[in-house]
């Protein structure tokens, strides 16, 4: 547009000019080597602006020339650009229907012209991984690690599939290397999460629970029985390797608020019995009742290999002076009965204890006793009672 107009006010000024000084049209001499070229001053003012009319438009055209050259350029590169989204989103479709040969080829098959090559071969890798071809899932790993910003995407994809083939350690170190540049990551903290449980890691799964649950990974509701679970394989596994005196001292040394809670309790109770530290785990389990009585412990005294059962028996008499009703101290007591062969006392515990509440476990105590007693008929009706029993969930 300027140089229209620039055309326009050269020819306006030659025209006037021209009207100004007609008849009086001047001399022009070019001289160059041995040519010499003369004209008028107005036929050199037209030459000037036909050169520069002719070099314009000139230009014109080769732009002309260039921009239809790029626009074609153009139409093919989006062409296959649109070619490669649509075969990639029906790849992810197979994919998702299980249809992993078909979704590797229309993946891999236009990635070049993609415009974003990462998410193709993210794809093939889960494609090949659903084919078992480890070799080909690593390889369209390796040419999604080569794409910009590509990182955590792939190394993601990664861990999942160690996951998937129960390759937790290796799992662990992927993940762990993640953890350092993208602590906050919340899918990088799930996964950790679940190996850890695999793996058997307590103590890190204590330590990564409050920002588990401060991710919203884990729910209050889910913290507690989780933090417990950690707990309790931790015990299994300080006894494991320090024996009862370890695993005393580990839990002297924990919280008053983590000894507090009665699952934790029971599960050290057990870890002691397991470590044939029996008179310990008495002493913890009777102080532990006498603050909370209705507690799940009554079933861990008979367990007890203990060379004297006289102070248990002393301890369960006096728990029922107090609540007759009591049914877990009296099943308890009734199992040190059995132990002693004193059916008829056995007898009285466990139909008082049947009378509070069914169990499997006590019926089936109770017909021993009453077999023993010489009470066949009675101790067949019992056993179809706990035969019932067993029966109930499944209808």
């Amino acid at each position: 547009m300027f140089r229209l107009i620039f055309l326009f006010v050269v020819l306006g000024l030659g025209l006037f000019v021209g009207t100004q000084y007609a008849g009086q049209q001047g001399y022009v001499l070019i001289s160059i080597a041995s040519k010499t070229i003369e004209m008028s001053v107005t036929t050199l003012v037209i030459f000037v602006i036909a050169a520069l009319a002719a070099l314009f438009g000139l230009e014109y055209l080769v732009k002309k020339v260039f921009y239809a050259s790029s626009a074609t350029w153009n139409y093919f590169s989006v062409r296959k650009m649109r070619r490669s989204r649509r075969y990639t989103n029906e790849g992810i479709i197979k994919l998702l229907e299980g249809d992993f040969k078909q979704a590797e080829k229309k993946v891999t098959r236009w990635a070049n012209h993609h415009d974003m090559p990462l998410l193709c071969y993210l794809v093939a890798s889960e494609a090949a991984q659903g084919m078992g071809d480890d070799a080909q899932r690593d390889r369209y790993l390796e040419l999604a690690a080569q794409q910009d910003n590509s990182q955590l995407a792939v190394e993601l994809t990664r861990a999942k599939q160690q996951i998937r083939d129960a390759k937790y350690n290796e799992a662990l170190e992927t993940l762990t290397s993640l953890k350092a540049n993208y602590a906050n990551n919340m899918i990088v903290l799930n996964l950790l999460k679940q190996v850890y449980i695999e793996l058997k890691l307590w103590q890190p799964l204590l330590d990564l629970l409050p920002k588990l649950v401060k991710s919203n990974i884990v729910t209050k509701e889910e913290q507690e029985p989780l933090a417990q679970r950690a707990q309790c394989g931790l015990l299994a596994e300080v006894a494991e390797q320090k024996g009862s005196e370890g695993l005393i001292a580990h839990w002297n040394a924990l919280p008053r608020k983590v000894k507090a809670d009665s699952h934790l309790v029971e599960c050290f109770a057990k870890q002691l019995i397991n470590r044939q530290a029996d008179s310990e785990a008495f002493t913890l389990i009777k102080e532990t009742l006498k603050k909370h009585p209705n507690s799940d412990l009554y079933r861990l005294l008979p367990e007890l290999k203990l060379s004297d059962s006289h102070p248990v028996v002393t301890f369960l008499e006096g728990v029922l002076k107090k609540d007759a009703n009591n049914a877990q101290a009296n099943s308890a007591l009734a199992q040190f009965h059995l132990r002693n062969e004193n059916w008829s006392r056995a007898q009285q515990h466990l139909e008082k204890a049947l009378s509070v509440r069914s169990n499997v476990s006590d019926y089936g105590l109770l017909a021993d006793a009453l077999e023993k007693q010489n009470l066949t008929k009675a101790a067949h009706e019992v056993s179809k009672k706990a035969l019932t029993l067993v029966s109930e969930p499944a209808a």
